[in-house]
């Protein structure tokens, strides 16, 4: 259950954050304004908040682990928002990097 609640929220972690991101580039780059900026800066906050709610308490633990989820994360939202396709090298990176994430954070521990 508990990785099921820890994998849940790594997933709504990546869309904040990537998100988040993606409007800030939206509001910037492509001259969507400063709405678009602003509500990309609301989902990078709360993607801070989100990350919070994992169930184990060690911050370092968390993040290092997340990064492998956000880098899976952003070829997947660039393929489903902007038609990016990735290549064979992509997919390979972000499975081993997705490899990471469950030695990181569900490697049975001892003590």
């Amino acid at each position: 259950m508990l990785t099921a609640k820890s994998i849940l929220l790594f997933v709504l972690a990546a869309l904040c954050e990537i998100g988040g991101a993606w409007l800030v580039w939206q509001g910037v780059r492509e001259h969507r304004g400063l709405l678009w900026a602003g509500a990309g800066v609301l989902a990078l906050g709360l993607y801070g908040f989100v990350a919070t709610l994992q169930p184990d308490a060690h911050f370092g633990r968390v993040l290092a682990a997340y990064g492998g989820v956000f880098v899976a994360g952003s070829l997947a939202w660039g393929m489903a928002v902007d038609g990016f396709r990735p290549d064979r090298f992509d997919i390979l990176g972000a499975a081993i990097c997705l490899a990471g994430v469950a030695v990181i954070m569900y490697a049975p521990r001892g003590g």
